[in-house]
């Protein structure tokens, strides 16, 4: 057995869950669930962006779901990609593919006749004693699968008589290779989507955004994700090359694709709202601070997620400084009304097991700007000193100590103080 394949079908990075406003990291799926079930069960394990290519992974990646010994499909978040080959493994092989999900997927689909076994996410991690459970669950199937094939393609359950294609031309090319005396050529480049998208990620986090946008455009030129171009817009707009605004309307370009006026996706719809923020406070274009609102606005209210909620706050209180009295009013009491909904979502974050080391930083940092845009001081000192604990690049840093400083500059005079002022110096102040 120790031959086999098994080959994992899912979506990589982190993805949305529509129907539930969830974003759950496959990735960690993949190695704390799916990756040691099949070692334990004998099988090599080999998902897309493990493969080693030099063109197009689809050629590679169809010839995976047809000679599989056995294909694992991950369908969490109904991803698009991982329901069409899960659709082609089915077409091609009558047996041992496993189908899994997370345990509050919303089917877009009838599979009453597909069996799915289901895992619990946390979204931010996964719970020890639920992922030794899962991992036996999966291990023990797959050691069924592989010693006693019974069908499993509803096709095939469907069409009787239907016999499975056979690459008989290339396995014929391949036996005539086999004995040849030529010189096997040498080992491809590493040029695996996973091995890509690890140096891009640490490319970012080490602030070398023109090293991780050429990173990132490799991976996506290997596999067109939603997740790899939200990716490559965030260090595209992180580089300013050739300047600050050209890097943010590059980005915006590549946003474009993932239709960003329609999407309900919250890391699209949070960086579609961070460059448009962006782009209004170098150009002071009103279009683009009112577009920035409505993306981080309707990101808040699809996940109620801290990202887009603080970002929401500010941007309120940046509209407030270029409006009239009545209108400041509104969005400071607004922006106000959605820290006060952030900070609950953020503490019982805090001290989770399973949160990375960056996204705790993001927390804590967050937790100190809400406590900062209502007014209390002492909470949000004690917040930003327990992020500056936590050891995360440098421009992650200099990010929240900008962030900040704005911010104090938004708040200060409260339109609410301008209310109290005498009739003739309202107008005044609330033009400075």
């Amino acid at each position: 057995m120790a031959d086999k394949t098994c080959f994992v079908v899912m979506g990589f990075g982190v993805k949305t869950d529509f129907p539930t406003g969830r974003s759950l990291d496959l990735d960690k799926s993949y190695r704390i669930l799916i990756q040691p079930a099949v070692k334990a069960a004998g099988l090599r394990c080999v998902r897309a962006d493990d493969i080693i290519h030099s063109g197009s992974i689809d050629i590679t990646m169809y010839r995976q779901l047809l000679e599989a010994d056995v294909v694992v499909a991950d369908i969490s978040t109904c991803n698009p990609n991982a329901l069409y080959e899960l659709g082609v493994r089915h077409a091609l092989r009558p047996y041992t593919t496993i189908t899994i999900a997370e345990d509050k997927i919303v089917y877009p689909f009838d599979v009453s006749h597909i069996a799915v076994r289901k895992y619990q996410h946390l979204g931010v991690g996964i719970d020890a004693e639920e992922a030794e459970r899962f991992r036996s669950v999966l291990t023990l199937a797959i050691k069924t699968l592989v010693a006693q094939v019974d069908t499993d393609s509803p096709v095939y359950s469907s069409l009787s008589g239907l016999q499975p294609p056979v690459l008989q031309a290339l396995e014929a090319l391949e036996a005539l290779d086999a004995h040849s005396t030529k010189e096997p050529p040498p080992p491809p480049v590493d040029l695996t989507l996973g091995s890509l998208t690890e140096r891009a990620e640490a490319a970012l986090n080490a602030g070398e955004f023109e090293a991780a946008k050429a990173l990132f455009f490799a991976a996506r030129e290997l596999r067109l994700d939603d997740y790899l171009t939200q990716r490559l817009a965030l260090v595209t707009y992180k580089s300013c090359s050739p300047s600050e605004v050209a890097a943010l309307e590059a980005a915006k370009a590549i946003l474009q694709k993932l239709d960003p006026e329609v999407s309900n996706d919250p890391e699209t719809l949070g960086l579609w709202g961070a460059v448009h923020k962006r782009l209004w406070k170098l150009t002071s274009e009103r279009a683009h601070l009112d577009t920035a609102i409505l993306a981080h606005e309707r990101g808040f209210n699809v996940r109620t997620d801290y990202y887009n909620g603080i970002n929401l706050a500010l941007l309120l209180n940046m509209r407030a400084r270029v409006s009239s009295l009545a209108e400041q009013i509104a969005d400071f009491i607004n922006a106000e009304r959605v820290r006060r909904r952030v900070i609950p979502l953020c503490l019982p974050l805090v001290d989770t097991t399973t949160l990375g080391l960056e996204d705790r930083y993001w927390v804590c940092a967050t937790l100190a700007e809400a406590y900062l845009g209502i007014g209390a001081q002492v909470e949000s000192d004690a917040w930003l000193l327990r992020a500056n604990e936590l050891e995360v690049a440098d421009w992650m840093r200099k990010t929240t100590t900008a962030q900040f400083a704005y911010l104090r500059e938004l708040l200060e005079p409260s339109p609410l103080e301008l209310l109290k002022a005498p009739e003739s110096s309202v107008d005044e102040k609330a033009n400075a």
